[in-house]
């Protein structure tokens, strides 16, 4: 079953980790990432930009209105996302309780996936997607 797990924290905290702060936290999820990559576990996984960069349709009107900036005023924004293929929740909150230790704060939400277009490439997605490979 896929799992997608979404990383919320203060963008304003993660932005005021100096170099160092910052490459220690990749190091120790690069560490979570080479594990569940021999487990075959990881799909895709993202760091997405700071929310300045996000660009927003709103689709309320006609035509969308297009604007600068994220959707909606948070606390807590999203900064990144994994896609893992597990056997259940109990083992996505695991994953998520892993991520969480080496990046501590903020929250950690999961959502089951559906796929509406699988990908042809050879990822772990193709096999929780019922495809031969």
């Amino acid at each position: 079953m896929l799992y997608a797990i979404l990383c919320y924290k203060d963008e304003d905290v993660v932005a005021a980790w100096s170099v160092a702060e910052d490459e220690a936290v990749m190091e120790r999820l690069g560490q979570v990432h080479a594990r569940l990559e021999r487990q075959g576990k990881l799909g895709p996984s993202l760091r997405l930009l700071p929310t300045t960069a996000a660009t927003t349709l709103r689709k309320a009107s006609e035509p969308p209105l297009v604007i600068d900036g994220p959707f909606a005023e948070t606390k807590e924004q999203l900064l990144g996302f994994y896609v893992v293929d597990v056997a259940d929740l109990d083992e996505a909150l695991g994953i998520a309780r892993d991520l969480a230790s080496a990046n501590p704060g903020g929250a950690y939400e999961l959502r089951p996936v559906l796929l509406y277009n699988p990908d042809p490439r050879p990822i772990p997605v193709r096999r929780a997607a019922g495809l031969n490979e």
